[in-house]
Parts: structure tokens; sequence; C-alpha cells
């Protein structure tokens, strides 16, 4: 990975990051700016001992908080057989079924009435910080989330957010959906983290039941705040757009545009040296 901390190492900051769904399978992309001591995670993991657990790891620096983050409305949950797909939208079994290892993992459990929050109700009540950066995996939730976060998204520099391309869960919005509201709020698409994949049945690939061949399901889409309007970002924004753009998505050609237009603001130096830590490592 592109190496950009370094370059912050005598004037450090922290970027505030939002995670919701913080459930761990694999480790997240801001873990490198925590373990550095970049970035302090307030985060909503509804299953209490995944939250117990998440508090654990990270530490009382961080804080995770056993809630389901949503409309701010009664809702129902609908427990799966895999703690990671259970969703406040009930799984379309039908096209689950059609693909290889996706209903097996979605089978429906139970039902739960659970109350939600926004996080614009959390926003007023003084429950968190100024968000720079967003983390959101939700199953098929996550468009409910921004539609009543609009306090909060006022100050996000960057967001990474699970979208599907086809209705996984009933009724939940896709990718164009959650790609509309997100541009009309002032943030530009940047890339895909990855494709989630499954083959037709009864077609196996490689023996691999979680191998698909060319059916896009999901994904993680990145978007930053609109890149055309720099001038009303702040100088340590712009050191946080370019850490996050090279931590979240290795983009180092973003993360030099960040630290281009910072150094003709101050008269610095960064962009260079950040390209002479990228040859350096070539």
């Amino acid at each position: 990975m592109m190496q950009i901390l370094p370059l912050f190492q005598d004037e450090p900051f922290v970027i505030e990051i939002l995670d919701v769904g913080a459930a761990l399978n694999d480790a997240p992309t801001y873990q490198n700016m925590v373990e550095a001591g970049f970035a302090r995670v307030t985060g909503f993991e509804p299953n209490q001992v995944e939250c117990d657990r998440l508090n654990e790891i990270y530490g009382v620096t961080h804080r995770f908080l056993p809630c389901f983050v949503g409309t701010g409305k009664p809702a129902v949950f609908h427990e799966t057989n895999w703690n990671l797909t259970g969703s406040l939208f009930e799984p379309n079994t039908e096209l689950l079924q059609v693909f290889q290892n996706l209903a097996e993992l979605t089978m429906p459990v139970a039902q739960h009435p659970v109350d939600t929050v926004s996080l614009d109700a959390l926003c007023m009540e003084g429950k968190l910080p100024d968000i720079d950066y967003i983390k959101i995996d939700i199953q098929g939730g996550e468009l409910d989330v921004f539609r009543h976060a609009h306090r909060v998204l006022g100050t996000v520099l960057a967001i990474q957010t699970e979208v599907e391309f086809v209705e996984l869960y009933k009724r939940q919005p896709l990718f164009a959906d959650v790609d509309i509201f997100l541009r009309n709020n002032g943030f530009q698409f940047h890339t895909f983290n990855g494709f989630g994949s499954r083959a037709f049945k009864p077609v196996l690939v490689d023996g691999d039941v979680s191998k698909g061949v060319r059916q896009c399901l999901w994904s993680d889409a990145v978007y930053f705040r609109d890149w055309l309007q720099l001038e009303a970002l702040s100088d340590i924004q712009l050191k946080k757009l370019a850490t996050l753009a090279n931590e979240v998505c290795q983009s180092a050609d973003l993360a030099y545009y960040y630290l281009f237009a910072l150094d003709k603001r101050q008269g610095s130096d960064l962009a260079v040296r950040y390209l002479k830590q990228i040859f350096a490592g070539a």
C-alpha cells in the first residue's frame, strides 16, 4: 500500500469515522488509520455480542453501540441463519435460490419488532461528533440511513457504502437509487471496492460455491465530496481527503490531487514527498 500517513506525523489529525453495521468479517478499510492513531470510530452494531466484542477489540478511544440505525421509526428485523445477512428488509428467497450459496446464507430464522434511530436525531442530541467518513453495510438499508442523515452528511468527506445491483432483499433500494441520492447531496462517485458474485445454479466454478462467472450482485461503492468544490474545504479537510483516498481505495492519483491543491495554498511540498514515497516503494 502507498504510504501517506508519515507525511502528517508532525501535525497529526483525527478522522472521525462512522461505521454503521460494524460487525467484523474482514479488517475494515479504516483499520490502518486506527492503528496509526489517525482515526476514531463511532460504530453501530445491533448484535449485542458482536458489539461487545468490537468495544473490547478497539478500546475506550472508540465507541460501538447496539442500535439499529434507520429512519427513526419502528421496523421489523429479519433474523437469518448468519449474523451478517440479517436485515430490516426481508430476504428475497426466490431470487437468492437462483444462485449458488446465497439462500443457504440468508435463511429466515425469525422476525423481531425493533426501534430504529436516525443519524439526524443522534446528531441533534449531541451523540455524534462531526463525521468525516462513513462506512455502511446493512444489507439494503443504506439509503434509509442517508435519507435521515442530512445534518451528518454536511461534514462528511467520503462514504463507502454497500450497494446491490439486484434485489437480494425484497423492495430494497439498488445502486442507482443510492447513487442518485448521494450525487444530489454533493458527492461524486469514485470507484467500486470489489464485486460480489455467484454462479447461476447448477453451474459450479472450480468447485467453489462462492465463485461467480459474470453476474455482479453487490459491491462497496466509494464516494468523495465533490472534487470540483475544493475551495469550500479547509486545509485539514484536504489532508483528510488525501488520507482517505489513499487508505480506503489506494487511489494515489486522487490523493495526489488533494495534496497538490493543498500545496498550492500553503506553499508546501506534500504532493512531491508523496510521489517520492510511491516510487521508493515501487
